[in-house]
């Protein structure tokens, strides 16, 4: 019988090659530029203002999530999202930089 976690792990598969199929398009990466802006992805999401904080926050998870689609295997995103800290990546995301790349 299936686990859980393999289940997910099966799960994962399908939607990292739609991000992908999605993003690794030139229409897709122009997006993720605008995105990389909007989810303040190379900046601060500091604000003295809670509710923009919060606010800020909520855009950068959204960058992160496909970040992690885009770019980590399906364990790593597995450990991501089940919560446990021995299973995430300690590799850094790579996110393009500003040059875009």
């Amino acid at each position: 019988m299936e686990s859980f976690r393999e289940r997910v792990l099966r799960f994962f598969g399908p939607r990292k090659l739609a991000y992908k199929r999605t993003f690794n398009t030139a229409p897709g990466r122009e997006v993720l530029q605008d995105l990389a802006k909007f989810c303040r992805a190379y900046e601060s999401t500091f604000s003295a203002n809670e509710r923009a904080h919060v606010l800020i926050e909520g855009r950068r998870e959204v960058w992160l999530r496909i970040q992690a689609h885009l770019n980590l295997t399906e364990e790593e995103i597995w450990g991501l999202f089940s919560g446990r800290p021995g299973d995430v990546p300690t590799r850094v995301i790579s996110t393009g930089g500003e040059d875009g790349g």
